[in-house]
């Protein structure tokens, strides 16, 4: 596809269940790579295989695409990144909501080809996200609302709170548009090392204030686990997410 002027090939990773379909699906969009400083890790694949495995079980197809410069996808991973790029990932406010908005384009790029695959039933589409990957879900779903039945946000931020910057710059996304962002459900862990609990209920509330529809959840990783990585442990959210879903309307059958 061509996004920005520059024709690229964005990879996708599919997981679906036994049968014909279609099918209920998840988009699920991945997070940064830590600091941003070791570009030997742009290239690995996002696959929560805990994730995945949970809702392929219940007779979903989870899709996950690789933005550009990014587990195989063409194109630079240009996401915010200091003018040195050595130095990873930037504090600074302007050069933060660019690459934000340059993730935004290949999402916007990617999800009709992902809505038009035939094993997807696109009554019954999910977006979701972990990190980064979660605050791009919400973002991309208050300016599509007609096209997802509902947002989960895993631990989402944009830039952690070792920057000045943070509330600023997460909070401006999170509040782009929240009164037409479809539901969502927020899902943070104790403990985290990159955006602390204070830190992402103070986003919520902001979000909520605008009039976003969307429901807080916080779980207690076990002892010495970053609650930045709950998205890989099913066993503490399984029962958040499947209640959320139901009184969305969206079917969670178990696939034998």
């Amino acid at each position: 596809m061509t996004i920005d002027g520059e024709h690229v090939n964005l990879a996708l990773r599919v997981a679906t269940p036994a049968g014909p379909g279609p099918f209920p699906t998840l988009i699920f969009h991945h997070g940064s790579t830590g600091g941003g400083t070791d570009p030997s890790t742009f290239a690995t694949p996002y696959y929560p295989t805990p994730l995945v495995d949970w809702f392929t079980a219940r007779g979903w197809a989870v899709v996950l695409p690789s933005r550009r410069g990014r587990g195989g996808s063409d194109g630079l991973y240009d996401e915010g990144f200091s003018q040195d790029r050595s130095k990873g990932y930037t504090c600074d406010e302007e050069r933060l909501l660019a690459g934000a908005m340059r993730g935004l384009r290949d999402i916007e790029a990617i999800t009709p080809v992902i809505m038009a695959m035939p094993f997807v039933d696109a009554r019954q589409v999910v977006v979701g996200g972990h990190s980064r990957g979660g605050t791009l879900a919400v973002l991309w779903a208050s300016r599509h609302p007609d096209e997802a039945w509902a947002v989960l946000n895993f631990s989402g931020g944009w830039r952690s709170t070792s920057c000045s910057t943070a509330t600023a710059v997460n909070q401006a996304l999170f509040e782009d548009d929240p009164a037409r962002t479809p539901p969502s459900l927020w899902i943070y862990g104790e403990n985290d090392s990159l955006f602390p609990m204070a830190h992402s209920r103070e986003n919520f509330d902001a979000f909520k204030a605008r009039g976003g529809d969307a429901e807080f959840a916080a779980v207690t990783p076990p002892h010495g686990v970053d609650g930045h990585q709950i998205v890989d442990s099913p066993v503490l959210w399984e029962g958040i997410v499947s209640r959320f879903l139901v009184e969305q309307g969206l079917a969670l059958e178990a696939v034998h």
